[in-house]
């Protein structure tokens, strides 16, 4: 605790708010700290959403260098970090809104969800790699 004085110039003790090593980390914790990442990341990811729209739009050379891009290795890590980054987002965005109905809030049912939550983002970016894939 930190000393103040007041008003009569009497010192007083004031309490401080723990530092982030204080507290334990938590599955809740991890998964909202992810869903703030996850978030940024569609918003550098969106660029590249709208740079193979704009290139679509600008003509068929434009197209084959973003489409170049996107099919190499480091263009398709991208693309699959950005779907498991839209995937993951999604559930976290569906969560939070089931808790603003006022269900869910029950804290073992939290910690079930902030487990599951990763690796159910996982298999869905997988599904829609191979589906998309499969498609193709």
């Amino acid at each position: 605790m930190t000393e103040t004085t007041s008003s009569t110039g009497a010192a007083k003790p004031r309490p401080l708010s723990p530092h982030l090593s204080v507290y334990k980390m938590i599955p809740t914790m991890a998964m909202s700290i992810i869903h703030r990442i996850t978030g940024s990341a569609l918003y550098f990811g969106t660029i590249l959403v709208a740079w193979w729209l704009i290139a679509a739009a600008t003509g068929e050379a434009a197209y084959e260098t973003v489409n170049w891009f996107f099919g190499t290795l480091i263009g398709r890590l991208i693309l699959f970090g950005y779907t498991w980054a839209l995937m993951h987002h999604l559930l976290g965005g569906l969560k939070h809104l089931m808790q603003d109905t006022g269900a869910g809030l029950e804290k073992h049912f939290t910690t079930r969800m902030a487990i599951v939550q990763p690796f159910v983002s996982i298999a869905l970016t997988i599904l829609i790699w191979v589906i998309g894939y499969a498609v193709r």
